[in-house]
Formats: structure tokens, C-alpha cells, sequence
């Protein structure tokens, strides 16, 4: 009786966590997303009003950083491979946003209480982002490309050039830019 009760338990502890954390099914159907997640709607097209940003570049920044999870984190280090020793990078969230760049993102739109856990700001944030690295770089707004390696090494970094010679970061990048060709396209049929 015992075991079956805890069986219960956690069966229910998980149908509730699962549906709190709501990591869409099908994440390469932009259709199926947004269906599953009603109110990314209105936040994709509220980002794309703002900052000129299509809604299938949101969807493929957010794919490629956190696999669409909320509270994402980049990977634990690691003193002598067993002591935790905190982490790679201070990336949370939607956006993967750093800590940093979420501070002045959010002292230069005034919206001081948003947060990186949340699917809104995160669409937002990646708006003001591109919107800025187009005015500070000449990036075209609607070039995933050299976008997501702006977003990935941050303006300064990608000034340097130096992601030319990471093969592995050119090949997300291309990945990053054909998933915003396919939900742009699927999107034309469901937005």
C-alpha cells in the first residue's frame, strides 16, 4: 500500500512539474510550440513589433540556447573532476542571457523586474539584443548567421573575429539560421 501510494505521489509530482516547466514537445515544428504554448503568440509578435524581430529567429535563439527550457544553466566545473566548483558561465534562463548583459538590458529598457526565466522577457530581450548589435555592428536584422555569433560572443568578441576559427560554433551558428528558416516558414502558416 505504502509503495503504491509513493508511486502516486510521484506520478503526480511529475505530471505538475512537467506542466509548471513546460518544455514544449516537437521543437522543431514552430506550429506545434506555439500551439502548445498559447501565450508565446503574443509575445513573439510583441518582439517582433518592437524590435523588428521575426518570430522564427526568436524561436531558433531560444531552441539553440536552451532547448526551450526556462530555467537552463550552463554546465557545472569541476575541481580534481569532483568538486563542484560553480559554473561555466553565469547563462540562465530562456536566452541564456549573462548576468551582466541582463543587468544593462534591463537598466536600458527600464524594465527592471523582468526576469530570464520567463518566456516574454527572454523573446524581449533577444529583440533589444539583435536591434543593438544591428545599430552597433551593421548586422542585418534578419541575418541568424552573424546574429547568433554576435549573440554568442557577445559585440566585442565578434569585433575580434575570433569565432572564425571555432568550427564547432560555426556549425550552431548554420544550425541556428536554417531552424529561423524553417519556423519563419512554418510560422506564415499559423501566426
Amino acid at each position: 500500500m505504502l509503495k503504491k501510494t509513493f508511486l502516486i505521489f510521484i506520478l503526480i509530482s511529475y505530471a505538475i512539474v512537467s506542466g509548471c516547466i513546460g518544455i514544449p514537445k516537437n521543437q522543431g515544428d514552430a506550429c506545434s510550440i506555439i500551439k502548445q504554448k498559447k501565450s508565446w503568440r503574443s509575445a513573439l509578435k510583441k518582439t517582433e513589433r518592437k524590435w523588428g524581430i521575426s518570430p522564427g529567429m526568436q524561436l531558433a535563439f531560444i531552441k539553440t540556447e536552451s532547448n526551450f527550457r526556462p530555467t537552463a544553466r550552463t554546465q557545472r566545473k569541476y575541481v580534481f573532476g569532483l568538486i563542484p566548483s560553480g559554473r561555466i558561465s553565469s547563462a540562465y534562463g530562456y536566452s541564456q542571457a549573462l548576468d551582466g548583459t541582463w543587468k544593462e538590458y534591463k537598466k536600458s529598457t527600464g524594465n527592471r523586474y523582468h526576469r530570464r526565466s520567463n518566456f516574454m522577457h527572454s523573446t524581449n530581450f533577444i529583440g533589444w539584443y539583435v536591434d543593438k548589435t544591428n545599430r552597433t555592428l551593421g548586422i542585418a536584422k534578419n541575418n541568424a548567421y552573424l546574429q547568433y555569433l554576435a549573440y554568442h560572443q557577445g559585440q566585442a568578441g565578434f569585433k575580434t573575429g575570433a569565432y572564425k576559427t571555432k568550427k564547432g560554433l560555426l556549425e550552431v551558428a548554420r544550425k541556428t539560421a536554417s531552424n529561423k528558416k524553417i519556423f519563419d516558414r512554418q510560422l506564415k502558416k499559423c501566426l
